[in-house]
């Protein structure tokens, strides 16, 4: 018996270190995928701009589709929690009206080239099969973080919200998208006209 949970735990740590090891290197990876895009980087561009070589890459991911993938993912499932702390702290629908718009904004600016990444490899898994499950994974899971945003802002206000989750967060996407494209062409408005949109949008969905 010992010697099988030996086995067993042998097993488990070697999985753990591969896992961390995949996350290692995406992490490093992601500065030249944010940079570049996905059609301009290859495995071995990526091993050229980090401390990685390109068989140790290859060993981990086996080609570029799986390691951009894997990265996005990574890196929205940190976002989906973006802001769930004001949720819950928020006291009045002013509150969270104004945090959402200004959180909003503030990753707009600090982490663009990571958001324009991800809308890279929305768009090109309208073209790659593979792409799909995980894009659409996480375009589920995003919209349930705007969701959990709107349905506390309704909450607050004491009105139902009539909009479908779907909806909301089509508005809010293209609210996002729209001021990514300003801000990376060099907007200097970009991240308050954002801002006062999402706030905006967000109250005119309670209107009626």
């Amino acid at each position: 018996m010992t010697d099988v949970a030996d086995r067993n735990g042998d097993k488990t740590r070697q999985v753990d270190r591969f896992d961390q090891r995949r996350a290692q290197l995406a992490m490093s990876a992601l500065v030249t995928l944010s940079e570049l895009g996905y059609a301009r980087t290859s495995l071995r561009e990526i091993a050229q701009n980090s401390e990685f070589s390109h068989g140790v890459l290859h060993y981990y991911f086996r080609n570029k589709a799986e390691l951009i993938t894997y990265c996005v993912k990574q890196y929205k499932a940190e976002c989906v929690t973006r802001y769930d702390r004001m949720v819950e702290t928020a006291e009045t629908a002013e509150e969270l009206k104004a945090a959402f718009g200004a959180a909003t904004a503030a990753t707009l600016c600090e982490n663009a080239r990571l958001h324009r990444l991800w809308y890279d490899l929305r768009n090109q898994s309208l073209f790659e099969k593979l792409f799909q499950a995980e894009v659409l994974a996480i375009d589920e899971a995003l919209e349930l973080m705007i969701w959990r945003v709107v349905s506390r802002y309704a909450e607050l206000l004491g009105k139902p919200a009539d909009f479908a989750p779907s909806t909301t967060y089509a508005l809010f996407d293209g609210l996002f998208q729209q001021g990514l494209l300003r801000h990376l062409a060099g907007r200097e408005d970009a991240a308050r006209c954002l801002q006062d949109s999402v706030e905006q949008v967000l109250a005119r969905l309670f209107t009626t």
